[in-house]
């Protein structure tokens, strides 16, 4: 009986023991490291923007309104077209125009007369009044009948030349060159001509070039103008102080151009100024009224280092990287931020080109832990 328990008890131990055992050999297997993705920052020469929302609008927008009264005889042209300065637009029945200018015409030379009649009557006068054989006050008459006859002259050629123009004005030519709107009037309607009442005939807007107007605040302006200064460009407005355009459907920003006016003051409102770009339009892409974007830049190019922005991590307010280092250990960096470029971040502080810093699967790590790491090659990135 003894026996048999001492045998009991030594089975048992050597359980405990076995299982012991075991236990230990599954602790003992290691955990797979994670997989990470590495990379070295990226070192270009990068330009700080400042990026704006605005609207195209023409250098030159002309409302066409008729000068005189009458019906329209002839459309001369296409709704769209394009046109040049001097093209003639409509045709207002010259007819009444024609019979004005005739009569003043008529009325000038009669006028013209007149004058020679005085100017006669006025000679005769002299040679009669030093002969004493008419009285001081007929030669007076005489010779304010030719002032009289004289200023005739002027009042018939000044309604000749009005009427002159009246008929010209039956013409409506285009006053610039671009593209014109539809006609408002068709052709046998009554116009009216000046004043308030004139009628819109039909508009034009000059499209090429274009302006685009945006607002900046106090702060931007005064960066601007320091760096115009510092870059030695003069003043902020001149024609090198560059500018950058897209419209709606286009990625990045294609269009060159340059400020050439910064509003004298600020309004009080907004408390922004309005700066005004001007961009070349020779395919009549941009077409006044769109919504641009329009950037402004900010900075001189200048060497930096730059990270997607899908490596930064937060922690806080504190914006950190995880760097892996010989030994493919992971080291919490803390990093200071510089502009956005592109999809990317300048690091300004707390990273050096030559580290490598885990550009994927940054959720999963601690500091001091080791990473299976995949090495890549960062892209160039455009400009902000």
């Amino acid at each position: 009986m003894q026996r048999t328990r001492n045998g009991l008890l030594v089975a048992t131990i050597l359980i405990a023991m076995i299982g012991c055992g075991n236990h230990n050999d599954s602790g003992s297997k290691q955990a797979p490291l994670p997989n990470v993705k590495i990379a070295q920052p990226l070192s270009q020469e990068v330009t700080e923007w400042d990026e704006y929302t605005g609207r195209i609008e023409a250098v030159n927008s002309v409302d066409v309104r008729a000068r005189v009264s009458g019906y329209l005889e002839k459309v001369n042209f296409k709704a769209g077209d394009k046109v040049s300065k001097g093209d003639l637009l409509f045709q207002i029945d010259p007819k009444p125009y024609t019979a004005q200018l005739n009569y003043a015409q008529a009325e000038l030379e009669r006028a013209k007369s007149k004058h020679e009649l005085a100017k006669n009557d006025l000679s005769r006068a002299e040679r009669l009044f030093h002969a004493k054989a008419i009285s001081e006050e007929e030669y007076d008459a005489r010779s304010k009948g030719l002032r009289e006859a004289a200023a005739a002259i002027q009042s018939a050629e000044a309604n000749a030349y009005t009427a002159r123009l009246n008929l010209e004005y039956t013409q409506v030519r285009s006053p610039i060159d671009g593209r014109i709107g539809r006609e408002l009037i068709t052709v046998g309607n009554v116009v009216n001509g000046g004043g308030g009442d004139a009628t819109l005939l039909t508009f034009i807007v000059s499209t090429d070039p274009v302006y685009v107007y945006v607002d900046a605040d106090e702060r931007s302006v005064l960066k601007y103008r320091r760096q115009a200064k510092k870059g030695g460009r003069g003043s902020l407005g001149d024609e090198q102080t560059p500018v950058e355009l897209a419209v709606a459907d286009e990625v990045g920003f294609p269009h060159q151009g340059h400020l050439d006016y910064i509003a004298p003051r600020e309004d009080a409102a907004t408390g922004t100024l309005s700066l005004r770009g001007v961009f070349a339009n020779p395919d009549e892409l941009l077409s006044p009224g769109f919504f641009a974007r329009m950037r402004i830049r900010q900075s001189a190019p200048y060497p930096a280092i730059l990270l997607p922005d899908r490596a930064i991590g937060t922690d806080q307010a504190q914006r950190f990287v995880w760097v892996v280092n010989q030994e493919n250990q992971v080291e919490y960096r803390k990093v200071e931020l510089g502009a956005h470029i592109g999809q990317s971040r300048v690091i300004t502080q707390g990273l050096k080109s030559e580290e490598w810093a885990v550009i994927e699967g940054i959720q999963k790590l601690k500091p001091g832990i080791k990473v299976n790491p995949e090495r890549i090659t960062l892209t160039v990135q455009e400009k902000l």
